[in-house]
């Protein structure tokens, strides 16, 4: 392990990760936030705010690909005492190596059982989502979506509860590469999130970069079911289809912001392995504009259109009037298409919300037992 240590005078320029995730700010930004992106308005209200920011001055950044470690402080361009920076590398330092976890070949066993979880409130029975479906699909009949990413939220109450202990036992039960925990005491609001799903990348060349996810299917119970299951979705006409729609989708959005002509789909529905689930994922990408800023591309693409449908505004229009409240808590669902089988649309859903559902069923029961 090497570590890197800078003391930074202000002012200090970063390169934005996901949403508005980067070395400056951090960000919780919901669904509802489309109201800032050319949507009219918001059928259903939360009572979580819509976005929440936070500045942060010091920073322990680690290089997974590398093994580097780099610890950032931002200081007044006068002072030049570094206590949190000496005090961090020595702690870094002195760490001993740990055991590795099993690795996600190990992890990969799950069951795949789609009954819900006992416990959880949901916001929609069987029967209704299953009704809803169809109603999707005689929109899509009627020519007024292509594509629409119908969803569905769990909700559980829960005791007094290590919010940051959630979020350890949930990445371990589900490791993915955009996982975050980000706590906002001022708005008595924690956010514990998995995902294997990159929104946007803007690097420091300017290039933008999308790598949405339409198709999702389980990992087998054994090496030859898993690769099985691989292949289907990978050949899937139907998961095909969906994936299709979002990258033009996605190309539209980027062409937005994007030099004429740079825009490019370097790789087309690829699939990807994570330890619950395999999933289709095909990556945009453009060279950003100069006279843009990070926030104008942010805007042009959210909500990202795997969250959505096509096309996305009159899609969000439908979603609206068939979903019942806004999307927070444990939220899951699925891309409707005129393909799609209502049934097997109804258990991709239940799949989705297995890692975290699970993830606090257990972690309560580890601390009763404590």
């Amino acid at each position: 392990m090497c570590v890197h240590v800078s003391g930074c005078g202000l002012p200090f320029i970063s390169l934005s990760v996901l949403v508005f995730y980067n070395a400056n700010n951090e960000s919780h930004c919901r669904y509802d936030l489309k109201v800032e992106c050319g949507v009219a308005s918001n059928r259903h209200k939360s009572r979580t705010p819509d976005a929440c920011l936070f500045f942060s001055d010091n920073l322990v950044v680690i290089d997974h690909h590398y093994g580097d470690v780099y610890i950032l402080s931002i200081l007044d361009e006068n002072k030049n005492d570094t206590p949190w920076l000496d005090d961090i590398e020595q702690k870094l330092l002195n760490l001993k190596t740990c055991i590795a976890k099993k690795s996600i070949s190990e992890a990969s066993c799950v069951s795949t059982n789609t009954s819900f979880i006992p416990g959880f409130s949901t916001e929609k029975s069987r029967e209704q989502y299953i009704k809803d479906i169809g109603k999707c699909q005689k929109f899509i009949e009627d020519g007024e979506s292509y594509e629409l990413c119908l969803t569905t939220q769990m909700r559980r109450k829960v005791r007094e509860i290590d919010f940051l202990g959630l979020y350890l036992s949930l990445r371990e039960k589900n490791p993915a590469p955009y996982a975050a925990w980000l706590n906002f005491s001022g708005e008595n609001l924690c956010i514990c999130s998995s995902s294997p799903e990159r929104f946007l990348k803007l690097d420091r060349n300017g290039i933008l970069e999308a790598k949405p996810i339409k198709g999702t299917v389980a990992r087998g119970s054994t090496p030859e079911e898993d690769e099985l299951l691989k292949l289907q979705l990978q050949y899937s006409e139907k998961d095909q289809a969906e994936n299709l729609m979002i990258v033009d989708l996605l190309r539209n959005d980027l062409g937005r912001v994007c030099e004429p002509g740079s825009v490019h789909v370097p790789n087309l529905m690829e699939v990807e392995s994570y330890a619950t689930v395999h999933t289709m994922v095909s990556t945009i990408r453009g060279t950003k504009r100069a006279n843009v800023s990070a926030i104008d591309c942010v805007k042009a693409a959210f909500p990202g259109g795997s969250m959505t449908g096509a096309p996305k505004l009159r899609s969000m229009e439908i979603l609206d009037s068939l979903e019942s409240c806004s999307r927070a808590s444990i939220g899951a669902g699925g891309a409707i298409t005129a393909l799609s089988n209502a049934n097997e649309e109804y258990e991709e859903m239940v799949l989705k919300t297995r890692a975290p559902t699970d993830a606090v069923v257990e972690y309560e029961r580890s601390r009763m037992s404590e």
